[in-house]
């Protein structure tokens, strides 16, 4: 009887990882189509953060964003989180499905003698690049569904799978951070476990803000309900790549950029493929470009914003970190798309599909009456890093739709031109719940 009730318990919690049946979870009572999470700024490190509720009382916990985490981590020893969390013995069904980098047997029927113990998960503060042994345990997560165009009723996931890290890889995150939320393309990260509880498409939308932005999750209807039909439906598409050294085994989000135009005229640039693996970062505060791309960048930037007679900028001294600076007295600008100075644009698989930035995704006001160019030197690009990286300032009041289904970035360019933003779509919601609960 007890081996029974041993393989019943082991079938249910394979077919939770891997969503062969919905039968052995949870299941709400009505049909969730989207979820929410609520998306804030730090001023101090510019790093994006959001708050999610665990446990069977709720705990809130901050965490900051990242794209390419393959998992949820959270410093679990300082005894402010849930003490409801389970640890995931290294035999378990969950433990392969996790990818581990370190388990004691691969089943326990076919190493049956051998002592399970915990399970480890490699786990990464990517702001520092530190990474250490994780081991992995589960708790329920509490998150907000959408409703129509505002918030909807909150709805718990059983069984999330998450890792509880030392507290040294809490360093350099903002004040308050307890962990980092990965949206990356593993089993476990964030979009995957939602899609698998609820029956989601494998999708989600990032719409970040210099102040207060937000992430939907899962169909089509929430998307229109929150941005409006004209928007979603006109998002751009280009397909997501793998990783640059092509081991596919990277969690990030990639995309290829085929040449850069500064005012509608394309870059000379000493390197070729500059487009293999273009990398979409939250954690990165500003664009990097490989440093060879980066001299070009800057020199053909200053050009067409000196020489221009509409234009005639002037460069002032660079201010650390960047490396182009202009005086921004006699720059006109506009109160939608900021200073206007040329425009940038990335093509991608054709010239009919560019991702256009504009001076307020362009220019980082430093001091009185100096702006400088928001795109860095990255160095010198090794094997298996990425020649461009788009960082946050470059994504804001972009919508962005990761589609882990097809394989497809949808863009829209910056919200700000339709006389939008994303912070307006945090507010919206926001003050609809607000109203919804008095």
């Amino acid at each position: 009887m007890m081996a029974c009730i041993q393989f019943l318990l082991l079938f249910c919690s394979f077919i939770y990882i891997f969503n062969v049946n919905p039968s052995c979870a949870q299941i709400p009572n009505s049909p969730i189509r989207s979820l929410v999470l609520p998306v804030t700024k730090d001023p101090a490190t510019f790093q994006y953060l959001t708050t999610i509720y665990h446990g069977t009382s709720p705990e809130p916990v901050r965490v900051v964003l990242d794209l390419g985490c393959p998992s949820l981590w959270l410093e679990c020893s300082s005894g402010r989180l849930s003490s409801s969390r389970r640890l995931i013995p290294s035999c378990s069904i969950q433990c392969p499905a996790a990818k581990p980098n370190n388990m004691s047997c691969a089943s326990s029927a076919a190493m049956p003698k051998r002592k399970c113990t915990a399970c480890g998960l490699s786990t990464e503060n990517s702001i520092t690049r530190s990474a250490t042994r994780g081991e992995l345990v589960e708790d329920s997560l509490t998150v907000q569904s959408v409703d129509g165009s505002k918030s909807g009723p909150v709805t718990t996931v059983d069984h999330f799978l998450f890792s509880c890290a030392p507290r040294f890889l809490l360093n350099r995150l903002a004040r308050g951070a307890q962990g980092m939320l990965g949206l990356g393309r593993s089993r476990i990260a964030l979009p995957s476990q939602l899609a698998s509880k609820f029956g989601l498409q494998r999708k989600f939308a990032t719409c970040l803000s210099s102040t207060d932005g937000l992430i939907l999750f899962g169909h089509e209807p929430g998307y229109d309900s929150i941005f409006g039909e004209e928007i979603s439906r006109s998002l751009m598409y280009t397909p997501l790549v793998t990783s640059p050294d092509g081991s596919g085994s990277s969690q990030d989000y990639s995309i290829n950029v085929k040449s850069i135009k500064i005012n509608g005229k394309r870059l000379s640039l000493r390197q070729k493929g500059i487009g293999v693996g273009t990398k979409i970062s939250t954690t990165a505060p500003y664009t990097t470009l490989e440093s060879s791309i980066y001299s070009s960048f800057i020199e053909a930037y200053k050009e067409a914003a000196t020489n221009n007679y509409f234009l005639n900028m002037t460069v002032v001294a660079p201010v650390a970190p960047f490396g182009l600076c202009f005086s921004s007295k006699e720059v006109p600008s506009s109160m939608l798309l900021g200073p206007m100075v040329p425009a940038i644009d990335l093509v991608l698989q054709s010239e009919m599909v560019k991702w256009r930035v504009h001076g307020r995704n362009a220019m980082v006001p430093v001091l009185d009456e100096v702006m400088c160019l928001g795109f860095l030197d990255g160095g010198f690009k090794s094997k298996t890093s990425s020649s461009i990286v788009i960082g946050g300032f470059q994504l804001e009041d972009n919508i962005l739709e990761f589609n882990l289904g097809t394989s497809m970035l949808g863009f829209s360019s910056s919200l700000l031109t339709r006389h939008t933003s994303c912070s307006d779509y945090h507010t919206r919601m926001m003050l609809s719940t607000l109203k919804d609960s008095l």
